[in-house]
């Protein structure tokens, strides 16, 4: 088995980090907000999809005007199927191309295209083509959290519920592979598949700051918690987990496992929807503080913040924030996507069904 890591200057800098800053609005104010993006959503014909990582109240607004919560699949699949002739994307750039990808014939707009991904920003489409080029003989296989263009450079997309069975399937048939961009998920994935991987250095800046040696004591002081991990998360973390799954695994081991209380290692924004599928189930954040912490996230993505209800009404009123996406590159990152799902649907799983970005 043999990994090698690429230079670490394609690692994203701290500084270019932004801060995280949590929209706080008066009861009224919100009240009315919603009101207000509720009736645009209704004369725009327009559908609503928010990431489990976004804000409590964008969730809460997809359920109730007959939108979707979930992962960046599924929010372009529910897109898909969806009547609407809009698609309103509220979680990180590369989920608004990809559901522009799967849906091109519809319009996509985002509350703050600013909104990016520190695992997308780490794996830049020429750095990365000119790194697969050095190396032909590899199957290129990309996570979700990447740009159009790097998924119309791969051979196959993966989401974190699908990559062990991909490269393990793979590695299978004789192939040796290229992994981007999140180094901690790939590092996984190896030692799950045996595969022969190459590894991209990149990370999420949320996952990387969980700390092993304070979960550890964590435990000690809550000895009935178990722990939920992402495996974004890095090595000393995942070890400690009961369940290491994708966002949808992570809420369906809170309803399904009998413990009382979870300890998870993934973004807080995802306790809104555990709380809701088990109420009575106590949920603490993994700890991010520790030995080398930077506290970059405090276990809240800074990009998915930039989502927020007046940047919501504001998009819709003035028909901002629109995405596009060449026609080439739809044309050629769709085949990676559609072998993801041609695949799970050979294996009889749910195509949608346990994955995420």
């Amino acid at each position: 088995m043999h990994s090698a890591i690429i230079p670490p200057d394609f690692r994203l800098p701290p500084e270019q980090v932004p801060e995280t800053v949590v929209e706080q609005l008066q009861h009224e104010e919100r009240d009315e907000c919603i009101r207000r993006i509720k009736r645009l959503l209704r004369a725009q014909d327009a559908t609503l999809v928010a990431h489990y990582y976004t804000d409590p109240d964008l969730q809460l607004l997809a359920d109730e005007t007959g939108g979707h919560v979930s992962d960046s699949l599924d929010m372009a699949r529910f897109g898909h199927e969806a009547d609407a002739s809009t698609l309103v994307v509220c979680g990180v750039r590369f989920m608004g191309e990809t559901a522009k990808i799967l849906n091109p014939e519809k319009r996509v707009i985002m509350p703050d295209l600013h909104a990016d991904c520190s695992l997308d920003l780490g794996c830049p489409i020429d750095a990365f083509d000119a790194f697969c080029n050095q190396h032909p003989d590899r199957v290129v296989v990309v996570y979700a959290n990447t740009s159009a263009a790097v998924k119309a450079r791969a051979d196959w997309m993966v989401t974190s519920g699908s990559a062990v069975d991909v490269v393990r399937r793979l590695a299978e048939q004789g192939n040796k592979i290229i992994w981007a961009p999140d180094k901690y998920l790939g590092e996984y994935v190896q030692a799950q598949s045996g595969a022969d991987m190459l590894l991209w250095q990149g990370s999420c800046v949320v996952h990387e700051e969980f700390k092993g040696r304070e979960l550890a004591e964590l435990k000690r002081r809550h000895p009935g918690a178990r722990v939920l991990v992402h495996p974004e998360s890095p090595a000393p973390v995942i070890a400690q987990a009961d369940v290491v799954s994708s966002t949808t695994g992570i809420i369906k081991a809170a309803t399904e496992l009998e413990a009382d209380t979870f300890i998870v290692a993934t973004d807080k924004g995802i306790f809104y929807k555990m709380q809701q599928a088990a109420p009575h189930k106590t949920y603490i954040e993994a700890p991010t503080a520790g030995r080398g912490a930077t506290c970059k996230s405090c276990a809240h993505c800074p990009w998915m913040a930039m989502n927020s209800l007046t940047k919501l009404l504001d998009t819709l009123r003035r028909g901002a924030n629109e995405i596009f996406v060449d026609e080439a590159i739809i044309t050629r990152a769709r085949r990676p996507i559609q072998r993801l799902l041609d695949f799970t649907t050979r294996r009889g799983q749910p195509v949608y069904g346990n994955n995420d970005a």
